[in-house]
């Protein structure tokens, strides 16, 4: 365990250093787009059509969380109690890949069933956050949030983001790159309103609305640096197409397409949901489902040792920590991890300015709970 621990501390150390060199090039990879709710979609179909779909559900179910094909449901959603599902749409099987891949979209979803409201929250893939693996907390590394995959799975992913937020993460969702083209294509195409004229990997887009395919939808999704809000405009046409999915999803027509919903489902998502949540949370949490609020966290652009990076100031995590914690009935706290620490440190000592719109060039990573300016070998 130790020694494959250090092997994966060794592969992000080799591909921080080839950023840094100049080897490795931003990845502009197509990324999935989906949200936790989705899955439950199936079974609110199944539910009109019987126990055939029921039965093609469960089989489906037992395939996307490998023996976790129980009927049990878990005590919190039994319960009726608010959840959080950590969505991860990862970079596996796509142009060649067949290593672990990072997380290139993070969304985490809260749902509360007796607000009825639900929340959609993306993650900037670049953020600057402490990184925690999938053994142990004691690690150090201050890197990309969407490198937390990589090094710990889902697992090390859920303690990642949980840490950064200070929010309890219950379940997870993982969905391989490809599911967006299949998807789409298995639902007969989406219908999006596009933001503004673009042309990207072969595809046209004009402003307005327009029919999208599977292929289309991936290019609409992807297409980051011909936006004048960057990533952010990127964030926002990938709520596009997980509104549009959704919406198409829960009416889809017939059960020829609900069985090729199904085989998507079964060969490229991963959750730790059991049947009997899912199916509870078709039946007890719906209502929130219609009335879901999106955002995402806001960061600024950043250089350090020749890597882009986003940070977000304190003010900007503590913002979305309560609204998180709100929506989960939790009571806010203040807001105190390694991230905010090496904020106070950066603004206390470098003169870093969250209120500027420039890069920041002079952000320095100090050594793990320094409280004074002691420069950390993470890079």
């Amino acid at each position: 365990m130790e020694e494959q621990h250090s092997r994966r501390q060794q592969k992000i150390f080799r591909n921080v250093t080839l950023v840094q060199a100049g080897f490795l090039k931003k990845s502009s990879r197509p990324l999935p787009t989906i949200i936790g709710l989705l899955v439950t979609f199936a079974v609110m179909i199944a539910a009109t059509w019987g126990a055939h779909a029921y039965f093609s559900l469960h089989s489906a179910l037992v395939s996307m969380n490998g023996n976790n094909g129980s009927t049990a449901t878990s005590a919190r959603i039994a319960a009726k109690k608010p959840i959080s599902i950590l969505v991860l749409g990862v970079d596996q099987g796509l142009e060649g890949r067949n290593d672990k891949g990072n997380s290139d979209t993070i969304i985490l979803v809260t749902v509360n069933p007796t607000t009825k409201k639900a929340t959609m929250t993306s993650i900037p893939r670049d953020t600057l956050t402490e990184i925690l693996g999938e053994t142990s907390n004691t690690s150090y590394y201050m890197f990309k949030v969407n490198s937390a995959y990589q090094f710990g799975g889902s697992s090390g992913s859920i303690k990642t983001v949980s840490a950064m937020l200070n929010v309890p993460i219950n379940y997870y969702v993982e969905v391989n790159m490809k599911v967006l083209e299949s998807l789409v294509n298995a639902l007969g195409g989406v219908d999006v309103n596009v933001p503004f004229s673009f042309s990207y990997d072969w595809c046209d887009f004009k402003k307005g609305k327009q029919h999208l395919d599977g292929r289309h939808a991936i290019a609409y999704a992807r297409m980051r640096y011909d936006d004048p809000r960057g990533d952010y405009g990127r964030q926002l046409r990938q709520r596009q197409i997980i509104q549009a999915v959704v919406k198409k999803g829960l009416s889809v027509n017939g059960l020829a397409n609900y069985q090729k919903l199904l085989k998507v489902f079964a060969k490229y998502v991963k959750t730790n949901l059991t049947f009997g949540d899912m199916t509870s949370l078709a039946i007890n949490y719906r209502s929130a489902a219609s009335n879901i609020s999106s955002g995402y966290i806001q960061g600024h652009d950043a250089t350090i040792s020749g890597t882009s990076l986003q940070i977000a100031s304190t003010e900007e995590l503590q913002k979305w920590s309560n609204k998180l914690r709100k929506s989960l009935g939790l009571s806010t706290q203040t807001l105190t991890n390694q991230e905010t620490r090496q904020n106070s440190l950066n603004e206390t000592y470098n003169g870093v300015d969250f209120s500027s719109n420039e890069t920041i060039t002079n952000y320095t990573i100090y050594e793990a709970n320094s409280i004074t300016p002691r420069s950390s070998d993470s890079w």
